[in-house]
């Protein structure tokens, strides 16, 4: 039998604004997506979780106090809305940089994700375990997010003004 978790259960989710730095991500996911079928359901929003659970919690857990956001049942950590790392697999992390750094090998692509802009990172860093890893993996999330920051503050932005 499993175990119930008592008390409240994840905080609830926003989902990821259709923004043009997020077309692809969204798409991908899009096309992959199952509504939510019941309360047994492990589900993000609307839609059935595509992730480990305990993978949410880990991608949660990287950021402490960042909120999760969905992109059709998938976890996302995002700056105002820009989608800088996602949770995939069940241990699988993809963060949206420029490129890896050299200590870090890539893990498995997610085509067609990994085909552009975004990085498969493995669930352990080679030479580091434990402590030391989950930090080298918080650090790639948190240059994730302040990319995302730098593509969101250079997004066109409308005014009404002219000239």
């Amino acid at each position: 039998m499993a175990k119930r978790r008592l008390g409240p259960g994840p905080a609830p989710v926003r989902a990821l604004p259709e923004l043009p730095e997020n077309r692809a991500l969204l798409a991908h996911f899009r096309e992959r997506a199952t509504p939510a079928s019941g309360p047994k359901d492990h589900a993000l929003g609307a839609w059935q979780l595509r992730t480990h659970p305990d993978n949410r919690e880990w991608l949660a857990s990287l950021v402490p106090g960042h909120p999760l956001e969905g992109a059709y049942g998938v976890p996302v950590l995002a700056f105002e809305g820009v989608a800088a790392a996602v949770a995939v697999g069940v241990r699988g992390l993809l963060v949206r940089l420029p490129a890896l750094p050299e200590d870090i090998e890539p893990g498995h692509p997610v085509p067609p994700l990994t085909d552009g802009e975004w990085r498969s990172v493995p669930p352990e860093v080679p030479g580091l375990d434990g402590t030391d890893g989950e930090a080298r993996i918080a650090e790639l999330v948190r240059a994730a997010l302040l990319h995302a920051r730098d593509l969101s503050r250079n997004r066109p932005r409308h005014s009404g003004r002219q000239g």
